[in-house]
């Protein structure tokens, strides 16, 4: 009798062993097949742009992704990135989904972020009124702006950013950009230069911004106004007018020479030393060249009429380059 009941017992547990292989069997099976659809190639025959919002969880990153047409079952992408333990790791974003990715490739350029990047550029030289029309303009950032930066805070350069972006935060990484950008090149300034402050030197380089467009001169242009300062002779700056004039815009013609004498706080024909704000955002290059001028004795110059200038260290050199300009102007009327 007690043999006869060992004898079921074991039975019952040689069952019970067989039906757990069975099953560790069936869901080895069930997870074999299962990695094979997720790394099999996936159904898109072209390249696809796929935006997933923020906070989407990983169900509904799947479902979105099954309703473009980059993966075959949403189910299959959520099992998967919970498999792979990174269901919390996907990043929202803009995606450029490559031809027959699988879901397994897929998972890893969302954990990856590898979103698109839009770009955005504040040509140097632009007043923060005509950057902000940028701004509004594009046609990717979104948001209104509410924030006012004043004349000069913002480095014009190209930034990146992914979709979603707001205006406003465009403006903040440019002036954190300026910021930045100063702190890096602030104690490596020049010795004796004709004034004191980070906003002077802005204001300085903004008006070698406007005064050319000859990268190579604006060494030679900022080295002229900075000799100018430290002998205290006038700036006599043109754009500085027009600014007074304008506030920033392009006057769209010539300065009358009423509008030389006119008084205003940026006719530095008229005021001494530096104008009381930028006159626009200058770029890395003119602010590098106010604050490491090289060293020359020039105290002069005037366009060439090749775009460039004549420079001069001496008012007689300076008249002859003078007398040299005037015909040229002659001469594009006459020719004109």
């Amino acid at each position: 009798m007690h043999d006869e009941r060992g004898g079921v017992v074991r039975s019952v547990i040689l069952f019970a062993c067989v039906l757990a292989l069975l099953a560790a069997a069936s869901l080895a099976a069930g997870g074999y097949f299962a990695y094979r659809e997720a790394a099999r190639p996936g159904p898109l025959a072209a390249e696809k742009v796929v935006l997933l919002a923020p906070g989407s969880s990983v169900a509904a990153i799947g479902e979105k992704l099954e309703e473009e047409g980059v993966v075959r079952n949403a189910q299959l992408f959520a099992a998967a990135a919970r498999v792979k333990g990174v269901q919390t790791k996907l990043k929202a974003g803009e995606y450029r989904i490559p031809p027959g990715a699988s879901v397994l490739e897929v998972i890893d350029l969302l954990v990856e972020g590898k979103s698109i990047l839009h770009s955005f550029t504040a040509p140097e030289g632009l007043a923060t009124a005509q950057i902000l029309r940028l701004l509004e303009a594009d046609p990717v950032l979104v948001g209104e702006i509410t924030l006012r930066p004043g004349e000069g805070e913002l480095l014009p350069e190209t930034y990146r950013f992914t979709r979603g972006a707001t205006r406003d935060g465009m403006i903040r990484m440019m002036m954190k950009a300026q910021d930045a950008l100063l702190d890096e090149l602030w104690d490596d300034r020049a010795l004796d230069l004709p004034f004191d402050t980070r906003e002077e030197a802005i204001i300085l380089a903004s008006i070698v911004e406007k005064e050319t467009g000859v990268p190579s001169e604006r060494g030679r242009i900022a080295a002229v106004f900075v000799n100018r300062l430290k002998r205290g002779m006038r700036l006599e700056s043109d754009p500085t007018i027009i600014y007074g004039l304008t506030g920033g815009e392009p006057l769209g013609r010539g300065l009358r020479v009423s509008e030389l004498r006119q008084e205003t706080p940026y006719n530095t024909y008229i005021i001494d030393g530096l104008p009381p704000t930028p006159i626009a955002n200058p770029g890395r290059a003119s602010i590098e060249a106010v604050l490491n001028p090289p060293e020359t004795d020039e105290l002069f110059f005037v366009a060439d009429g090749t775009g460039g200038h004549a420079f001069a260290s001496t008012l007689e050199e300076h008249n002859r380059n003078v007398a040299r300009w005037r015909r040229v102007e002659r001469e594009r009327r006459q020719g004109g």
